[in-house]
């Protein structure tokens, strides 16, 4: 999440070969996590436009503009594990709302749970009823 504030934020003037080089030699982390984070930050950068009008859809009242760039790129990152990554939704929003608390403000993490949780319960539909949308 911190490699994708950094580019957001710097309008992606920082390359994100560059910032993940950078965040690799400032902390120790093993190889499978260094790939683990290379694999997820990419993958939410390659599906940017995606993501950004899944949040666009369920955040509606909120224009992506207005949305923080924190909270903005904790829902990137859990939907890009959710909906690509395969990981468990759940989990994806349990990490999410962890951090949102972290990092974000006061109304974040309720924020990030409300946003979604209605990913979710649209997907889940969507499973109910055999439509398998999804960003790829």
């Amino acid at each position: 999440m911190q490699i994708l504030y950094e580019y957001d934020c710097t309008k992606q003037e920082h390359k994100a070969d560059a910032i993940i080089e950078r965040f690799f030699f400032e902390q120790s982390l093993d190889e499978d996590l260094q790939k683990f984070i290379q694999e997820s930050v990419l993958g939410v950068i390659d599906n940017q436009g995606q993501i950004d009008n899944i949040i666009r859809e369920y955040a509606s009242a909120w224009p992506l503009e207005q949305i923080s760039a924190i909270d903005k790129n904790i829902l990137r990152l859990a939907i890009f594990e959710s909906l690509i990554n395969s990981i468990p939704h759940k989990v994806a929003i349990n990490e999410a709302v962890e951090l949102a608390k972290t990092f974000g403000s006061d109304n974040s993490a309720r924020f990030v749970n409300g946003v979604l949780g209605a990913v979710h319960d649209k997907r889940k539909e969507n499973n109910d009823t055999g439509d398998h949308a999804s960003l790829n």
